[in-house]
């Protein structure tokens, strides 16, 4: 297989923050946020896959939603094939979101009761109007739902009618018709049964093969991502903590949050248990976060300074960032100082 690290970058996410407003009274004025991303920034490579990962709550969905502007962010900017996404409007925004998608995590709620397969999968072409004849439309339908593994019977039956992977495969077709760059998966496994996951990993990875398709798979699943993905984001509390390729991230973990993830999967546990490490604590609320490093109150390597300044995002091997003060050269004496996290509770 070729090198995907070293395709053209096809997606420029820099600075990325969404901030929600907690909003009171009776003029409903903002008296705080819920920080759900704060300056995350990434790139994806044409016919790789990008997984982001991390606990649920740590800003893995917002970011998704953020780069197809379904929420528009609070700052920062999206570079789509060298155009910036975010400054497009009307017909120029239209145009330039057939070249993202979107595979939703329940394939249950996510298609409507009311329309056929057919009409799910052709709802894409309806809008952007690709098409001139009904025929045209009809024979696109029928070869995307060959390519995900759908019998042409189906075409005229109604979702409740197919198991989850069936419905995930309807959904999948839907989010390629169109033939974009980039589809964002979000959890598009979690709701199925392992052994429908694996069918569906698979078909993924073929289509990507086929049609040379980018992904951004977001899930908290590691043994999930360690199979599919190229290059993983692990992100906490709306910060990027870690960015590498999947087979460094996994034999390398620099940052302590990190390493308490692998720790508890089970199959890389295993390979792991002599340096295994426990999270202890809740995760901080997004509209109150600590001081300092967003991890400082459950990293069992907290050192003075890691509640007085968040760390700097470095390069501590060729392609692999790390946001932790473990790795600043310039701390004092004083700062290095260790000091056990503040244990929070939530509720």
């Amino acid at each position: 297989m070729a090198d995907k690290n070293m395709g053209e970058v096809i997606l420029k996410a820099e600075h990325l923050t969404k901030h929600y407003p907690i909003k009171k009274g009776l003029f409903g004025r903002a008296e705080n946020y819920v920080h759900a991303l704060e300056d995350v920034s990434f790139e994806v490579r044409r016919g790789e896959t990008f997984a982001i990962v991390g606990e649920s709550g740590c800003g893995k969905s917002t970011t998704g939603k953020c780069v197809l502007r379904l929420t528009e962010p609070t700052s920062g900017t999206v570079t789509l094939d060298g155009v910036d996404f975010t400054a497009l409007k009307g017909a120029e925004l239209t145009e330039a979101r057939k070249k993202m998608t979107l595979i939703f995590q329940d394939p249950y709620s996510s298609l409507n009761p009311r329309m056929t397969v057919a009409d799910i999968i052709a709802e894409p072409l309806d809008i952007a109007k690709t098409y001139k004849t009904r025929a045209e439309r009809d024979a696109r339908v029928e070869e995307i739902m060959s390519k995900v593994g759908l019998d042409l019977a189906y075409k005229y039956r109604y979702p409740h009618e197919f198991s989850g992977g069936q419905r995930q495969r309807i959904g999948i077709a839907r989010a390629i018709v169109l033939e974009p760059e980039i589809v964002i998966c979000d959890e598009p496994v979690s709701a199925l049964d392992v052994s429908v996951q694996a069918k569906v990993i698979n078909l993924l990875e073929q289509l990507q093969d086929d049609l040379g398709l980018a992904y951004i798979f977001i899930s908290h699943d590691l043994s999930v991502v360690k199979h599919i993905s190229d290059r993983i984001m692990v992100m906490y509390l709306g910060h990027m903590m870690e960015l590498a390729t999947s087979e460094e991230l996994f034999a390398n973990p620099c940052h302590p949050y990190t390493e308490a993830l692998l720790g508890v999967v089970p199959r890389i546990a295993r390979e792991r248990i002599q340096d295994k490490k426990i999270l202890t604590g809740d995760v901080p609320s997004p509209a109150n976060p600590p001081s300092g490093c967003c991890f400082h109150t459950r990293c069992a390597n907290c050192m003075r300074v890691c509640a007085q300044r968040a760390p700097q995002e470095r390069e501590v091997s060729p392609g692999h960032i790390c946001a932790c003060h473990l790795y600043d050269d310039t701390l004092t004496e004083d700062e290095r100082t260790p000091e056990p996290p503040v244990v929070t509770k939530v509720g």
